[in-house]
């Protein structure tokens, strides 16, 4: 039997990110369960279940050794810190366990091609779920026409403390432009805390480069609270903008092709590939 996959969050008061989170947990164990491969989850704090619940679970049933793999787009220095943290109370806890870490998800391209299908899906919608109140559009108008050159993109972080976290959302940016956006007037990077520019900041860009409809496309693993924050802070920015159609993209969310990630990276783990 292969050592189990152990899933790590950081954690957040926030219970529709637990849910999901929840959900993705129970994917992968219908998709490792082929292989003898049990999966748990866990989170850093503030949400559970607890990481260290899970590991204790895990090592009440007999596992010594495990997989370890941040739920994570960045490699963010405070964020790893805390799991690393988190997983060495877990070693004092029980002596004999032994872990393997996986590398964080960052640009792999599959991620890339999932960012690129919630934008075509927020591209695709009609003009009556845009941002903009229903009450600036006028009724017999017909919806005016925009080309995908004329439309902008935004790609939404987290934030971080961290220069080099923060730049690494911009090097996705740039990653995602180049391979799945190409045929976008641009894809700006913004954030939604600690670091600017944010959200409005971001489409106020694209509003002043010409774009007459940008599409924020939050680079989030699950909807939650964070999520919330990105779409509030575009609608605040449409309502005073009614002549530019602002839309916003779901999350990757629970899904195949992030478990196609994750079950990859796990794989890299126990081969002993190193990155």
């Amino acid at each position: 039997m292969k050592p189990p996959l152990l899933l790590i969050g950081q954690g957040s008061h926030d219970d529709d990110g637990s849910a999901e989170f929840g959900r993705f947990v129970h994917r992968l164990r219908c998709r490792l369960d082929q292989t003898a491969a049990e999966v748990s989850g866990g989170y850093v704090s503030k949400a559970r279940p607890r990481l260290s619940d899970s590991v204790a679970s895990l090592v009440a049933r007999g596992h010594h050794r495990m997989v370890a793999l941040p739920l994570s787009l960045t490699g963010d220095a405070r964020i790893g810190a805390d799991i690393l943290g988190a997983m060495a109370r877990e070693h004092e806890r029980h002596p004999m366990l032994a872990c393997d870490y996986g590398r964080p998800l960052g640009a792999d391209p599959r991620i890339l091609a999932l960012l690129a299908e919630r934008l075509a899906d927020a591209a695709a919608e009609v003009a009556s779920l845009r941002l903009v109140p229903a009450a600036a559009v006028p009724f017999d108008d017909e919806p005016e026409r925009i080309e995908i050159g004329e439309t902008a993109v935004v790609l939404v972080g987290d934030g971080s403390t961290s220069p080099e976290t923060n730049a690494d959302v911009h090097r996705v940016s740039r990653l995602f432009w180049e391979t799945h956006a190409h045929e976008y007037m641009t894809v700006e990077t913004a954030f939604v805390s600690l670091t600017p520019p944010g959200v409005p900041g971001g489409i106020e860009r694209c509003r002043r480069l010409g774009a007459k409809r940008v599409i924020v496309v939050p680079y989030l693993l699950f909807a939650g609270g964070v999520l919330d924050r990105v779409w509030a802070q575009a609608m605040a920015y449409a309502a005073g903008h009614p002549d530019l159609d602002v839309r916003c993209a779901e999350v990757i969310g629970d899904c195949e092709g992030l478990a196609d990630v994750i079950v990859e990276r796990y794989e890299e783990a126990l081969s002993g590939i190193t990155w």
